[in-house]
């Protein structure tokens, strides 16, 4: 299966350019899976330490303008989360698109930081605590670690547990790439499934740094300033046999 990650810029006017090359980049690919960053289609917002509803509503129509705008990416299936409102509560999240059934919600991120330029406890709600996999078609079981959801392994261990052959972890991360790599490799490890991650990128927050790993924990690509696309074709079957072998044997 081709896989694709990347790392697209905050800022608005590169974002839209490094759109277009995007979509040229993934059709000439043929990918058949592409994973996009933590909130795509807006500057990140929780920045500001308060709530703002217009901010808010404005980021939400960037998202869904860019939501309409997947199907440049077809035939693949595109991973990613957006902004949902629902009674009054606000919600980041992760969805799979198809060509064929298109948009289908898949998990709300659930753990939130709150500290200086990620404030997001006070931008999101929490829905309930799901971590269901999402089952698009043929052999392909996905589980969402959302950002900071990496941290917290024991789900990455669940959705081993589950079956999942890829989890998702599409990030708004900054500069300490060496804390994400060691959670983003865990998750590979303790679930026997490949982990793919794609970043938000810029000069002060933001470091990019898209990544594939292989169920054994091993980084097999990074995207770079000079990369900020790339694509692999992975194996589905090295995730069915890791989960025969240790630490993945080991249940309670």
């Amino acid at each position: 299966m081709k896989v694709t990650v990347c790392e697209f810029p905050d800022e608005r006017k590169a974002f839209a350019q490094v759109w277009e090359e995007f979509v040229v980049y993934v059709r000439e690919q043929r990918s058949e899976l592409v994973l996009l960053p933590e909130l795509p289609f807006s500057a990140w917002f929780a920045r500001t330490p308060s709530f703002d509803e217009q901010v808010w509503q404005r980021a939400q129509r960037e998202h869904d303008e860019g939501m309409g705008a997947l199907s440049a990416l077809s035939p693949a299936t595109v991973l990613g989360t957006h902004l949902v409102t629902e009674e009054g509560r606000h919600f980041n999240r992760g969805f799979c698109w198809t060509p064929d059934v298109g948009y289908q919600g898949v998990h709300d991120k659930y753990y939130f930081p709150n500290e200086e330029d990620f404030y997001e406890r006070n931008w999101f709600d929490r829905n309930r605590r799901d971590f269901s996999l999402v089952r698009p078609g043929g052999e392909l079981a996905i589980g969402f670690l959302i950002c900071t959801e990496v941290m917290f392994n024991e789900w990455a261990r669940y959705y081993g547990r589950q079956g999942a052959n890829i989890i998702a972890a599409p990030r708004a991360s900054s500069m300490n790439y060496e804390r994400w790599i060691v959670a983003l490799r865990m998750a590979a490890i303790a679930s026997g499934a490949f982990v793919i991650s794609s970043n938000r990128v810029d000069e002060h927050l933001f470091l990019g740094r898209g990544v594939i790993i292989n169920p054994e924990g091993e980084v097999l690509a990074v995207t770079s300033r000079q990369e900020p696309f790339i694509t692999l074709d992975i194996d589905l079957e090295e995730s069915a046999r890791a989960k025969r072998s240790y630490p993945r044997d080991v249940w309670e």
